[in-house]
């Protein structure tokens, strides 16, 4: 019998709840499909900047946002 110790954090992503195995900051951005782009970071409403992100851990309830540059006019 194999015995699965990885629990998912329950946090709030761009305002909709999540399930998720990633423990920093910065594998939710790649997780999220965001890992080869620009975006800016923030967790529980404080920027996180992109160096930060690996040592960024995450808890559950966090509440973070991930926004992209958007180009048009």
């Amino acid at each position: 019998m194999t015995t699965n110790t990885t629990s998912l954090l329950k946090i709030t992503v761009n305002g909709a709840s999540l399930a998720t195995a990633a423990e920093t900051l910065a594998d939710l951005v790649t997780e999220q499909g965001f890992g080869n782009m620009k975006v800016a970071t923030a967790v529980n409403g404080e920027f996180v900047a992109e160096r930060l992100r690996a040592s960024t851990k995450l808890a559950s309830a966090d509440r973070i946002e991930i926004l992209s540059v958007r180009q048009g006019g």
